[in-house]
């Protein structure tokens, strides 16, 4: 069997964040177990889409489930399921879709590379607010019989300048428009599988299989109204539709219901807590070195509930935080790490196996010259 080695690549100890561009998550052993499983029998695709996606939902408290492949082809999908619903004749008309109801709206500050997945159906976005602030009349104003759906990517990070979710739901349902919600990366608390639906009345929310949940890298989840939901079925694999290339696996289908079980199986405060005693100790084995600052982070850089460890290089360091970055990375072993400005680091304990915690920090002193 070819190995990483043999490409001439490094495993590379993640301490930066559950990133696509490094794999995601660790996938715990019933997952892994379950997609092997998956891969040794055919079976009828679109039955068992019907059948995980029911189970999925049953086990997160909602009304129906499609599983995507990622969380990006969910975005896609689910605003797709919103400008066409079931009509075929109008599932196969994308990107052409001028003569239909055609536009998006979306936070100016909540405006991220994320987006394309919206664009990427025809749709025209329609920004409301500014970075600082945005009035909740101005969402009455955008409000047209043209608008599919709202777009409301969820977390901390883009907060700042957006209306609260529950005003723009509350909004939004009054006009008969249907609310989607970004929430890739907001697990943990395992709660916002249900929260965003069933507690706070979102149509459609969506999650990373591969990041939280620790499911398939590969696969996602939309949540929501059974109608919409169908609707993203119609508008996705194996239909010749917009998500035909988006397709999911017998083995991803197999495999993200494995991790929905795992998951909902774990002890989440315990694991909090292991993640607190990681920075904890991050934080004790940084407090001796000279031309660094280093603090408790929270939430996470996601807005997830658990804390991060945040250093900051001083210029009395002699180094500076791109040379830091670059010298973990091409160590041995090598060690990412998050940026943030232009002169600090994240050290994040979600992506850390068990004994990792020592080699990162061993790594960080050995860098910086202790």
């Amino acid at each position: 069997m070819t190995t990483y080695a043999d490409l001439g690549l490094r495993p590379i100890i993640n301490a930066a964040a559950t990133l696509t561009r490094l794999g995601g998550s660790r996938m715990p052993a019933p997952v892994v177990e379950a997609m092997v499983a998956a891969a040794g029998s055919f079976i009828d695709l679109e039955l068992l889409q019907e059948r995980v996606g029911a189970r999925i939902a049953q086990l997160t408290h909602n009304e129906a489930c499609y599983v995507s492949s990622g969380a990006a082809a969910g975005i896609v999908l689910a605003v797709a399921a919103c400008i066409t619903g079931s009509d075929r004749a109008a599932i196969g008309h994308f990107p052409h879709i001028e003569h239909t109801r055609n536009t998006v709206i979306i936070h100016h500050s909540q405006r991220n590379s994320y987006d394309y997945a919206i664009r990427q159906t025809g749709a025209r976005l329609v920004e409301i607010g500014t970075a600082q602030f945005t009035q909740p009349d101005e969402l009455r104003a955008a409000i047209t019989p043209q608008v599919a759906c709202i777009v409301y990517f969820a977390g901390t990070h883009y907060a700042s300048g957006a209306l609260p979710l529950a005003d723009v739901i509350e909004i939004a349902h009054a006009a008969r428009v249907p609310v989607v919600v970004d929430a890739a990366a907001q697990i943990p608390p395992i709660s916002n599988l249900w929260q965003f639906t069933r507690e706070n009345g979102a149509d459609l929310v969506i999650f990373s299989g591969g990041k939280g949940l620790r499911g398939p890298q590969s696969a996602g989840l939309v949540l929501g109204r059974p109608d919409l939901i169908q609707a993203c079925h119609l508008n996705g694999n194996p239909y010749a539709s917009i998500g035909r290339p988006m397709k999911v696996g017998k083995e991803e289908l197999m495999g993200m219901l494995a991790a929905i079980e795992w998951s909902l199986a774990q002890d989440e405060p315990a694991l909090l807590e292991h993640y607190e005693r990681i920075v904890q100790y991050w934080l004790s084995g940084l407090q001796d070195l000279a031309g660094i600052q280093a603090n408790r982070g929270y939430p996470s850089e996601a807005g997830q509930p658990h804390p991060r460890t945040i250093v900051q290089i001083l210029p009395t360091s002699g180094h500076s935080r791109d040379q830091v970055v670059a010298a973990l990375l091409h160590g041995d072993p090598a060690v990412a790490v998050g940026s943030i400005g232009t002169d600090t680091i994240a050290l994040n304990p979600q992506t850390i196996a068990p004994g990792e915690e020592h080699l990162v920090l061993t790594a960080l002193r050995n860098v910086l010259g202790v």
